[in-house]
């Protein structure tokens, strides 16, 4: 419940409650907030076993693709488009064995090193690519 909340907001949680509700009716505040916080739990759970109940077996097959939206939380892109379209071969990482995906095993040529321009020499221009 707490995953999100870190001891940071936690304590100024406290400072807040005792600035607003004072010294004197803090204990009782936070008595009333965990009993509010048990009950409320207990509603979920109350909730869930009356599910579980009437629906029978039909639960797990609705828990199921409720517990597959939780890994969106996960989803990467660049993962998942090296899964489903290069066939979990990263172009940026290839693989150690030398095979490259043209089927001989072979690795490729060098790209050959391009000379500096010259003094005065334009650079070359693609109009299509800008």
């Amino acid at each position: 419940m707490f995953d999100s909340i870190g001891w940071g907001e936690i304590l100024v949680l406290i400072v807040a409650g005792l600035f607003i509700l004072g010294p004197d009716r803090l204990p009782e505040g936070a008595a009333w907030l965990g009993r509010t916080i048990r009950q409320v739990k207990e509603y979920a759970t109350g909730a869930r076993d009356q599910l579980r109940s009437e629906l029978g077996p039909e639960f797990d097959d609705l828990r199921k693709p409720l517990e597959d939206l939780r890994g969106i939380r996960d989803f990467n892109p660049r993962t998942a488009v090296t899964k489903h379209l290069l066939d979990g071969e990263n172009p940026l990482n290839p693989p150690l064995n030398g095979n490259n995906g043209n089927g001989n095993g072979s690795t490729p040529a060098p790209p050959k090193p391009q000379s500096p321009l010259a003094p005065g020499e334009r650079p070359p221009y693609d109009s299509d690519a800008t």
